[in-house]
């Protein structure tokens, strides 16, 4: 069974530190970049994109809402035109950094309040999918699992990948357990690498209440973003290829090929 380990990456900012990057390029399959909006700018975007390219890791747009300050985890309400906007504008700007590279953004993956809400509103998910799929009708959208963007992207018949978080906990309606509670992250690695596994393996999120809600899993997110993220990326990858899982990069995974 093929699998793919995705991090967001480039995220250097005021929040964020991005000193782990070149060693979790060495870790993951596929790098969600960050496009300038949310963090990152254009020496962290070429940066990424090269050591994606030494590694064998495909790479992929994370658009965010235009708000650095809070980091894109602010919820904003924008309409249509705006959503798409700022879609292209970050998809086309990490485009031209990555064609200096010859290289190609083979996926898309929203990040923090914009792939949160999106999750909830099928009218912003329809949109999101809409203007991803006019941009590249073979680019791979990487959403989460069982949500509303799933939805709305199968009537479109995209190339979805599903994923899901590798150090955070889930609530009993499969949302992501809210960063405001004590609860919301898995930062013992141990923890995380039996979490991962058997949510794979079983096809199954794992609900903090221990209810097991039945999905499609493609992909496994680390945040790149906690302080035990390089120790979570390794365990994961170890335990995931020890019991036989093959990991592959999104552009090469068998069902977009």
């Amino acid at each position: 069974m093929e699998i793919n380990i995705n991090c967001d990456l480039g995220e250097k900012s005021p929040h964020h530190s991005n000193e782990n990057d070149p060693e979790l390029l060495k870790i993951v399959n596929s790098a969600n970049i960050a496009c300038g909006y949310h963090a990152g700018d254009e020496e962290t975007m070429k940066e990424v994109v090269k050591i994606s390219k030494e590694n064998g890791v495909s790479i992929g747009a994370h658009p965010s809402f235009n708000d650095p300050d809070n980091f894109g985890r602010e919820r904003m309400n924008l309409n249509s035109n705006e959503i798409r906007k700022l879609i292209i504008d970050q998809y086309e700007i990490l485009q031209k950094i990555a064609d200096g590279f010859q290289e190609k953004v083979t996926h898309i993956k929203p990040h923090g309040a914009l792939n949160n809400m999106a999750c909830e509103d099928i009218e912003l998910s329809t949109t999101l999918a809409k203007v991803i799929q006019e941009l590249d009708k073979d680019i791979i959208y990487l959403v989460p699992t069982g949500s509303k963007m799933e939805i709305a992207a199968k009537k479109f018949n995209m190339n979805i990948a599903c994923e899901i978080f590798a150090d955070r906990n889930y609530e009993e309606d499969g949302n992501l357990v809210s960063r405001k509670k004590p609860h919301a992250l898995i930062t013992d690695p141990e923890e995380a690498k039996k979490h991962v596994l058997t949510m794979v393996q079983e096809q199954a999120l794992n609900c903090f209440s221990g209810k097991k809600i039945p999905c499609e899993i493609d992909s496994v997110c680390i945040h790149g973003d906690n302080i035990s993220s390089l120790a979570t990326a390794r365990s994961i990858k170890e335990n995931l290829k020890e019991n036989g899982l093959d990991l592959k990069s999104l552009a090469s995974m068998g069902k977009f090929n």
